[in-house]
């Protein structure tokens, strides 16, 4: 298994996580493509999207039907702007690559806005830290291992 997704697996035993990571054979990049390989629905995939908020990592996981409205997210958080963060700015908050960023197993703690679109299915999956790796999971669960925030994020794709 990756170095990414093993600090994963063991953030995900630390935090008793019901889940495991699941090794898939193609890159999961995006929502449709960890969706295809998984069977499930799109919506049912937490997108693990990285901002930059003022300066500050800013993670929101959002279910894979939407898109995140920055102009929202920068109100909830209290931000003058919020953008998409580069390649670099994600790789130094997380350690992990676009693609592959996991709710937890960074550096340190990134603020987390959960979206509540994710609490419409009985599981979720998200990033396990490498665009080959996911693990399965709950709204509930991601809003307990992330200490993240409930939240309207966005609106559908």
């Amino acid at each position: 298994m990756h170095p990414n997704a093993e600090r994963v697996a063991a953030a995900l035993r630390e935090q008793g996580a019901a889940g495991r990571i699941v090794e898939l054979p193609d890159s999961a990049r995006t929502a449709q493509a960890a969706a295809d390989q998984l069977g499930c629905a799109v919506g049912a995939i937490a997108n693990s999207l990285i901002f930059d908020a003022d300066g500050a990592p800013l993670l929101v996981l959002t279910s894979g039907a939407h898109r995140v409205d920055t102009g929202r997210v920068a109100a909830l958080v209290g931000a003058a702007k919020v953008g998409r963060a580069s390649p670099e700015f994600v790789r130094e908050a997380t350690g992990q690559p676009i693609g592959g960023v996991a709710p937890l197993g960074h550096p340190a703690p990134i603020r987390t806005l959960v979206d509540v679109w994710l609490d419409k299915y009985e599981e979720v999956w998200a990033a396990g830290g490498h665009p080959h790796t996911v693990f399965p999971t709950s709204y509930e669960e991601l809003l307990r291992i992330t200490g993240g925030e409930a939240a309207e994020v966005g609106g559908d794709v």
